[in-house]
């Protein structure tokens, strides 16, 4: 005796062939949705945005070290022009001791003082050598 499926009775659960319950899925002759089968395509598709999405956090990484490395560059660059700015305000501060020093030190009456401290005596009066 054969059955033909169309003339089944509705099921008690409200859900018939006509009106299945999931109506994006096939309904097999006991109007439950049949399981998907899944593909190859679906993992190929999976794989690409998985490496786009791993390429685009190598490429954060990559443009955040760029920038660090700049950044490190200019903070490096701003030290050396703060450690040269107070080596020059030094060596200013130097030449300026050193020149009020040399006026100081260069006068007549320095130089005399300076000679006495040292033992030196005033000379006495010319002696004239006759010529022969």
């Amino acid at each position: 005796m054969a059955i033909n499926q169309r003339a089944r009775s509705r099921p008690m659960g409200g859900a018939s062939p006509a009106y299945p319950a999931y109506p994006d899925r096939p309904v097999t002759s006991g109007g439950l949705p049949r399981r998907r089968r899944r593909t190859t395509s679906r993992t190929a598709v999976l794989r690409l945005p998985v490496g786009s999405l791993l390429g685009g956090i190598v490429l954060v990484f990559v443009l955040a070290f760029f920038s660090l490395a700049q950044s490190i560059r200019v903070s490096a660059s701003n030290y050396e022009t703060d450690r040269l700015t107070v080596e020059r305000e030094r060596l200013q501060s130097r030449q300026r001791e050193l020149q009020a020093d040399l006026n100081r030190l260069g006068s007549e009456p320095a130089v005399r003082k300076l000679a006495f401290d040292a033992g030196l005596g005033q000379l006495d009066a010319a002696i004239v050598l006759p010529a022969r």
